[in-house]
């Protein structure tokens, strides 16, 4: 059985994700694709990437992260930094010859993403952005229903990403809150994943009218220490602010270029919202309605059911339903986070051995990354933006 080396760049709570994927694959799928090896992780200095080869399991560890996409053994460059650094890793990996996978977003803006994907397709590596939740065996039963017909012709989308991680406003100004860094905020960082929900289960967006806010217009400079979610926090009461250049809140309608219509919105401003990921789905047969929270359930009507026990029922996932023969043996017994980051793993290792494209990939990143401008765009404009303008207009 092929073994691939892994090359990660980074080592923090993404990092952890990843690096219990390449462990835990073979586990789940066996026998595996290609069993994933994990060589030699990156950090910003030695005491982290040191700390983080332990931690994680690599065998080396190193502290610039040319020296590990150079490096002859390595077969996989995984891509766990900060938003700003994708684009000059995964061109230096795919000009070095590597196989790519690389958190979302893929970029700061379609421009960016662009040069990214025209990279990879010169160098004709694999590559993927890692929009794990997809994966979820749930969402993949309702991806399932509509290319079945299940529920006809899809009509409406309705997606929502909620947190209230931010919603403090003396949570101390990380990254996330730095365009220049991040891109933008929560658009960038959370509502790219619902864009990948509606083009994943509806099709492609064409339109986009959107609003976006930003709550808190400051937040606390960091001095303090790193929390467990890698988040640096801010020390003592008297601590200087900077300015937040980035949206907290924004809502969108959209248009699907199958005659669809929905909406979109994500705030990490929602007291009481953990990971509130979700999405409604109308068709002319029937709906479908997804939770993250409760992520082993998918809630489905259909038209033609009976009067007297028409409405939304449970179809708890498991060895039937997509990606249930890899996991547990027992419906609703549970899946995590991790399983879902262990399947994304498994079908990208697959693609990568047999040859076959693996989605989503560079071009569905750049595709999202030109929905995000347009959003940014509409926002800013307070009108309708057409994608195929937007695309138009990248160089």
């Amino acid at each position: 059985m092929k073994k691939l080396n892994v090359g990660m760049i980074g080592g923090g709570f993404m990092g952890k994700a990843h690096s219990l994927a390449y462990a835990g694959m073979p586990m789940f799928f066996w026998p595996a694709p290609a069993i994933p090896h994990r060589h030699t992780v990156v950090d910003v200095n030695e005491g982290l990437a040191k700390d983080a080869a332990a931690r994680l399991g690599f065998d080396n560890y190193a502290t610039d992260w040319r020296d590990v996409v150079n490096n002859p053994e390595i077969d996989v460059i995984d891509i766990v930094t900060p938003n700003n650094t994708h684009a000059e890793i995964a061109i230096a990996a795919a000009k070095a010859g590597k196989h790519i996978i690389c958190e979302k977003p893929l970029a700061l803006g379609a421009e960016q993403a662009k040069e990214m994907l025209e990279a990879v397709k010169a160098a004709g590596v694999k590559h993927a952005v890692a929009f794990n939740y997809r994966r979820t065996p749930a969402v993949a039963l309702a991806k399932k229903y509509i290319e079945e017909g299940r529920i006809g012709k899809v009509l409406s989308f309705r997606g929502t990403y909620l947190q209230d991680w931010s919603a403090d406003p003396n949570s101390p100004l990380s990254w996330r809150f730095q365009k220049k860094i991040a891109g933008s905020g929560a658009l960038g960082d959370i509502g790219t994943h619902v864009v990948d929900y509606a083009r994943y289960l509806v099709g492609e967006i064409t339109d986009i009218n959107a609003i976006t806010k930003t709550w808190i217009p400051e937040r606390p400079i960091q001095t303090g220490g790193i929390d467990k979610l890698g988040t640096v926090k801010a020390g003592g009461d008297d601590v200087p602010k900077a300015a937040v250049d980035v949206d907290d809140e924004f809502i969108t309608m959209v248009k699907f270029d199958n005659g669809a219509i929905g909406t979109i919105e994500a705030t990490r401003n929602a007291h009481g919202r953990n990971n509130f990921l979700t999405f409604e789905i109308h068709g002319e047969k029937g709906s479908l309605y997804f939770n993250y929270e409760r992520r082993d359930e998918l809630q489905v009507c259909f038209a033609d059911d009976p009067s007297d026990a028409k409405g939304f029922r449970t179809v708890y996932t498991g060895p039937a339903t997509p990606y249930g023969e890899g996991l547990w043996p027992i419906p609703a017994l549970g899946i995590g986070y991790g399983e879902t980051k262990i399947i994304e793993t498994y079908d990208f290792f697959k693609a990568i051995s047999e040859g076959t494209e693996f989605s989503p990939n560079f071009n569905d990143g750049y595709q999202i990354e030109l929905i995000a401008d347009a959003i940014l765009e509409s926002a800013e404009k307070g009108q309708w933006v057409n994608l195929e303008k937007t695309a138009a207009a990248v160089k």
